[in-house]
């Protein structure tokens, strides 16, 4: 393989924290490597990054059926992405407990012995692999941890941070500590108005396959790897007390999709421009002041009220949209609609006099007249009925695939679980989790 760099991704996990995002129904679960994201599945953008920076084969490390099957079918074998993809077996998915684990596994299953990089499979990255690789070279790591620079408040409780030294090499780590305990490690977060960063763990790594698989042999590593082991919190630890090499490289950005919060804030992020990579796999905006893309076949499409396009309404103001837009195709865009650090997918319906602002409508769903929706998620094929007298009211919440709400409902913080038809509420605590028929009885 000579100088070749293989890509690792990890798909694990159910997704539990990004509910209903990560929900077709009930019972039944969508991959994280399928959450839709800015009009196609975010695995399908992590692949693609990648092979545009020269990797050519990619591993999959999966677990569970839901990993296996649905990323099997989106991604196939990688003939459509010019790339070669593998996965792991699913009789073997007991050894992928923790990343740490499953990565150390694996390396030893496909014998891989020269450069990966490893990456989960819920988080959008803007980042240079040359880059990545020349702090890795530059070090002779065994390990490189991408890193991004965070405040203390934006770290605490949420990122684990990395004790550096000046050659970039890492001697230590924190795993996710809390605010006081930061400002005690290092006072100068807590000096005001200074803007102190320190370097927080990416959780996407360039590994040496060969050197990684003969330490990890070690009989307190084996101990250790029982009966889970995670990669920020027990293997680069140990490799570090070990004194082995782990060096830390800076990315300009993460965008993490693992909350409903998560998804929006890197949404987003990307809409807005942050992410240069994918900006320019977007394609050219409509418009760069402000800031929009919107599929040709909706620019199109006529509404079912006036009759005219939504490119006439722009022109002549009816319409309003940005800055940080995407409208997918075929949208129906009815008069008097505002839009604005929105993201909406393929056959979306949005009715007369609706406003949207910092929310994203899967395709497929009706947002009826003059709802009013911020940052909150709407499923594909949910339902928002809205009249002009009884308007829906949603704020910091997130509708399930193919879910009901009637007029008048107003929700905040709320979570609506997939096909749920939810009569006419208002006044539900926020962080309500509305997951069947008995928890919607409770509130009526």
């Amino acid at each position: 393989m000579g100088d070749e760099t293989s890509g690792i991704i990890l798909a694990g996990g159910r997704g539990e924290r990004a509910k209903p995002l990560t929900l077709a129904s009930s019972d039944y679960i969508r991959s994280k490597a399928l959450i839709p994201f800015a009009g196609r599945p975010v695995v399908e953008w992590l692949v693609e990054n990648c092979r545009d920076q020269g990797i050519r084969r990619f591993h999959v490390v999966a677990q569970g059926a839901e990993n296996h099957s649905q990323i099997k079918l989106v991604l196939g074998r990688g003939e459509r992405f010019g790339v070669e993809i593998h996965y792991s077996r699913a009789r073997l998915d007991r050894y992928n407990v923790g990343s740490g684990a499953a990565t150390l596994h694996n390396l030893e299953q496909w014998d891989l012995t020269g450069r990966a990089l490893v990456m989960p499979v819920d988080s959008v990255f803007e980042f240079s692999l040359p880059l990545l690789t020349d702090a890795h070279d530059a070090a002779d790591a065994v390990v490189t941890v991408a890193s991004v620079a965070r405040t203390a408040e934006e770290i605490a409780g949420k990122y684990g941070v990395m004790r550096t030294s000046r050659d970039g090499t890492v001697s230590g780590f924190l795993e996710k500590p809390d605010l006081d305990r930061i400002h005690r490690l290092f006072p100068e977060t807590s000096l005001p108005g200074t803007g102190f960063t320190l370097p927080t763990n990416a959780g996407m790594y360039l590994v040496d396959c060969g050197r990684l698989r003969l330490a990890a042999r070690a009989p307190d590593m084996i101990r250790l790897a029982q009966p889970r082991l995670d990669s920020g919190g027990d293997l680069l630890p140990w490799l570090v007390r070990r004194g082995l090499p782990v060096a830390s490289a800076p990315i300009d950005r993460l965008g993490v999709l693992g909350s409903i919060p998560d998804y929006l804030a890197t949404l987003g992020d990307v809409l807005g421009g942050r992410y240069p990579w994918m900006s320019r796999a977007m394609g050219a905006p409509v418009s760069t002041e402000p800031r929009y893309w919107i599929h040709e076949s909706s620019l199109r499409t006529k509404d079912s009220v006036q009759g005219t396009t939504l490119a006439q309404k722009i022109s002549e103001g009816s319409v309003v949209v940005g800055p940080a837009v995407r409208i997918g195709r075929n949208v129906e865009i009815g008069p008097g609609v505002k839009l604005r650090h929105t993201d909406i997918g393929d056959d979306v319906d949005i009715d007369e006099g609706a406003r949207l602002s910092r929310t994203a409508i899967g395709d497929g769903a009706v947002v009826g007249p003059y709802a009013r929706v911020t940052d909150s998620y709407v499923g594909p094929m949910a339902q928002v009925h809205s009249a002009h007298d009884t308007p829906v009211r949603l704020v910091h919440s997130a509708i399930g695939e193919a879910a009901d709400l009637r007029p008048g409902t107003r929700l905040s913080g709320v979570s609506v679980y997939p096909r749920l038809r939810v009569p006419v509420v208002t006044g539900l605590p926020s962080g309500t989790h509305l997951t069947s028929s008995d928890d919607i009885l409770r509130w009526i």
